[in-house]
């Protein structure tokens, strides 16, 4: 699998690695023997990035990343983690250099390494990233040695921007996909300029560019696709990309027929994000081992001709922007 450098962590990241939220919770159920087979099939198919956090099943995504390390080894292998979401997301003054210790002491517990790889704040209040405060504390932590480097989830364009200006923020994590384009405008641009890794999350849109859903598909009630459809639990970006349903469906059909003879509409999606300049890599989940060696599949696939892209951009135009390009 091709590789890139993961900003400025230095580290050498395969362009598709595994998004680990599954493996938690909020996708339906998922057992530990299928974690873990999930977890082997990726990395058995070239994926060289794991990326977790503490809040997936209470530590239970990071504890079965752990459990595999142990079993496999961590040569080659990058592990980010995110912090913050046991906090109260709403108030920023819960961020603080005390908090970020107790959480990252019991990051590294469950992933059974004294230094993690690279921490994430995790979408904290917006004001967390404009805080000199907070990356002096991000600093200390790496200073201590309970972490090599540092990185932001965000929501938005403009909480990328803020933290892509702080000179020591090695990665910045973004929903980018085909339905969520935004982030091309200027994000993208800014952190290859400033030497960022992006993480682009959500790269399938909660499954919807799998072209596997139509306007009946129901979800588990565990599922966070049925209960925060309308943000109800978190930010509803985060399911669906914040496409309406009924409208990401209309939108992942006409992907679909895009879909190159030998590929599925899924590694068409991941082919397109691997194709975008300052991309680190894409961190697409899965529920068992052959969508993991599908999703790393993608990487091998061509860049996406000019025609399709047109295309694919014209889907965006005409069916999606309107729901999402302001709004994050």
């Amino acid at each position: 699998m091709e590789s890139r450098v993961l900003g400025r962590t230095g580290r050498q990241v395969g362009v598709v690695g595994l998004g680990c939220w599954q493996l938690g919770g909020d996708w339906g159920s998922v057992g530990d023997e299928t974690a873990l087979d999930v977890l082997r099939a990726a990395v058995d198919a070239g994926v060289t990035f794991l990326d977790t956090a503490d809040v997936y099943g209470d530590g239970r995504s990071e504890k079965l990343v752990g459990r595999f390390l142990a079993e496999h080894g961590r040569e080659g292998i990058t592990v980010a983690t995110k912090m913050g979401r046991r906090a109260d997301p709403h108030v920023p003054e819960a961020y603080t250099l005390d908090a970020y210790r107790t959480w990252t002491d019991r990051s590294r517990e469950n992933l059974g390494v004294d230094t993690l790889d690279l921490v994430q704040l995790h979408c904290p209040p917006t004001p967390v990233y404009s805080r000199d405060a907070t990356y002096d504390d991000l600093d200390t932590l790496v200073a201590e040695g309970r972490i090599a480097a540092y990185g932001v989830s965000v929501e938005t364009v403009d909480e990328a921007l803020t933290a892509i200006a702080r000179p020591h923020v090695a990665t910045v994590q973004i929903i980018l996909n085909i339905l969520r384009r935004k982030p091309l405008e200027a994000v993208l641009p800014a952190a290859a300029e400033a030497g960022v890794g992006i993480i682009a999350r959500v790269p399938l849109a909660s499954g919807l560019l799998s072209g596997k859903y139509d306007e009946h598909t129901q979800f588990a009630a565990d599922d966070h696709r049925t209960y925060n459809r309308h943000g109800e639990a978190f930010d509803v970006g985060e399911t669906f990309s914040g496409v309406p349903f009924d409208v990401g469906v209309a939108a992942a059909q006409e992907v679909s027929s895009l879909t190159p003879a030998g590929a599925s509409t899924a590694q068409l999606a991941l082919r397109w994000i691997v194709d975008q300049p300052g991309v680190s890599v894409v961190i697409p989940g899965a529920r068992n081992p052959q969508q993991a060696r599908d999703n790393a599949a993608a990487a091998d696939l061509a860049p996406l001709d000019a025609e399709t892209l047109d295309a694919l951009r014209g889907v965006y135009d005409e069916l999606v922007r309107e729901h999402v390009h302001s709004r994050w």
